[in-house]
This record gives structure tokens, sequence and C-alpha cells, in this order.
């Protein structure tokens, strides 16, 4: 089980309920937290292996605002799609198909970390009806390119052997404890030992909780094939990035240079923080959310 968060009396005074419906023929479970009769909803997407606890800690920094966080097909608590790849295509195509199940078809603003910013930016390429974008640690650059690609490509290499591997050995390989630390060790940047604590007990609970090792490498191979610049010209809405300069996946000129895309961005950058900003920083993000949301009147 997972330590008591930092977060835990924040996250506490905010009303929770969860749900699940069938969108695209997948049980997709979600949480609401929140004021149900709120004028503006945000929908939480989180990122590669995680669920839908990984953002809880940005939540509970935005009292009073309506959030619904589902489960990635495949990922936490949520049915793997029956008859379509874990890709970019059909995450971004189930996404536009949860918000209309869910009747959020107007006055909401969508919200994506890290492979969820692909997600995300892809859905809302596509269609998807959101007043604004939020990323939190986009993906702005291929992760294969760039100073960090050598972490990339070890993963890649992790991912492929997993494949190949016998179904019981890849599967053990996967949820292998030593090497979830091992990648929690290099994400998390804080020096503040009890939260450190925190972060590696959250991806021990919840970094293996997917249905199956192909769900994960296909999602894998889909996060690290492509970026969220890929769609930002057909992306018209106002978007915040919130980005950290200590992020290993995206260096801070490849996040000015995606913010250069969009028709409408703003760019804030949290220091001394790397990929791990819901964890790390969630208190910043959740007051540059609130700043981006007060303008313009939402």
């Amino acid at each position: 089980m997972p330590k008591t968060s930092p977060y835990a009396a924040q996250l506490q005074r905010i009303p929770v309920q969860s749900g699940a419906i069938d969108v695209r023929g997948t049980r997709t479970r979600y949480w609401e937290y929140g004021d149900a009769d709120a004028g503006l909803t945000l929908v939480f997407v989180h990122g590669f292996r995680g669920d839908h606890h990984g953002l809880e800690p940005v939540a509970a920094h935005l009292p009073g605002m309506r959030i619904i966080a589902p489960d990635l097909p495949g990922f936490g608590e949520s049915a793997r799609f029956s008859d379509a790849p874990h890709d970019v295509e059909h995450y971004a195509q189930w996404l536009i198909d949860f918000t209309h199940a869910r009747g959020l078809d107007d006055r909401i603003v969508i919200v994506g970390h890290s492979f969820g910013s692909i997600i995300v930016s892809a859905a809302v390429a596509a269609g998807l009806d959101t007043q604004r974008v939020i990323l939190i640690n986009p993906i702005a650059a291929p992760a294969l390119a760039g100073p960090r690609g050598i972490l990339t490509r070890l993963a890649v290499a992790y991912y492929r052997a997993s494949a190949v591997l016998p179904a019981p050995v890849g599967f053990a390989l996967l949820r292998n404890r030593v090497i979830v630390r091992v990648m929690s060790e290099t994400m998390a940047k804080t020096r503040d030992a009890r939260l450190r604590s925190w972060i590696h007990s959250q991806h021990d609970a919840y970094f293996s909780a997917f249905t199956d090792r192909g769900v994960v490498l296909e999602a894998f191979r889909a996060s690290v094939s492509t970026d969220v610049s890929e769609v930002a010209a057909g992306i018209t809405q106002p978007v915040l990035l919130i980005a950290s300069d200590r992020d290993d996946l995206t260096p801070i000129a490849a996040q000015q240079r995606l913010a250069s895309l969009f028709d409408d961005a703003t760019l804030r950058v949290i220091p001394n923080v790397g990929h791990l900003i819901h964890y790390e920083a969630p208190a910043d993000a959740a007051r540059y959310i609130q700043e981006f949301l007060g303008k313009g009147g939402l």
C-alpha cells in the first residue's frame, strides 16, 4: 500500500466519487472530484503506466472545481480495448467518446500529463470540443532525440526484452519492483526524503496496474513514436504548457519551440523539478492552471 500522501489533508476536503461507463465497447472507470454543479469541468488524462491517482495531488489543490479523471483503457481499473491497438489514434478517439458519453460536450477544459499530453493533443486536433488545453510535462519532441535519448533507448531495450521473453517471464520483468524503483529514482528530483519515499510508494502501488503486457508494449511504442509538436498546428484553443527545468524527457528548448507552434500558448516553467510535476510541485501546477482559467472569464 502507498504511504500517506503529503497532500492528504487537501484531498480529504474535496468530495470524491467513482463510476464506470462503456466507451467504444470498453469498460472505463473514472473518478470525479469536487463540486458536481461547478460551471466548468476539467478532464484529467494521466501518463504512461499510471492511473488516475497520479494527478490527484493537482486535483487536491483545485478546490471548488469539478474534475473527472478516467483510467486509460488497459491501465488502472479500466478494461483494455477488445478490438483495437493501444495507440494514440485509438486513445484519442476513446477520449472524445468518453467526454460525449459523460455529457461533457460543453464548458470543459482538457488536461494531460506526459503520454496523456500526446493523447489530449491528438484528440483536440481531431475535434474534441474543449474550451482550453493544459499540458503538464508535455512530450514536446521525439523521445529518442536530444541529450536524454539514451534513457529512452534503454527503456526501448527493456520493453523489447519483455516482449520477446516467454509470457510469464516478460510479464514478471515488466512488474519487477527493482526496475520500477530504478525508474522512480531516476525521475524523482526532490531532496525531501518524505516526499521522495511517497513518490516511490506511488510507483510501487500503481506503476504495474495494467491488464497485460500487450497493452504496455503497444502504449510504450505509441509514447515514443510521436509527440505533441506533430499536431500543435491543428489546435486553435488557448494552450497552457506547464514544464520543468530538469525534465529528463523533454528539455526546455524543446518546450519553447513547442509553445511557438500553437496559435495561442502560454509556457510556465517550474524550477528544480523533473518529469513528476504532478507529484513534486502540484501546488505550482494548480496555481498556473487557476491563473490560466481566470483569463478570458472562464
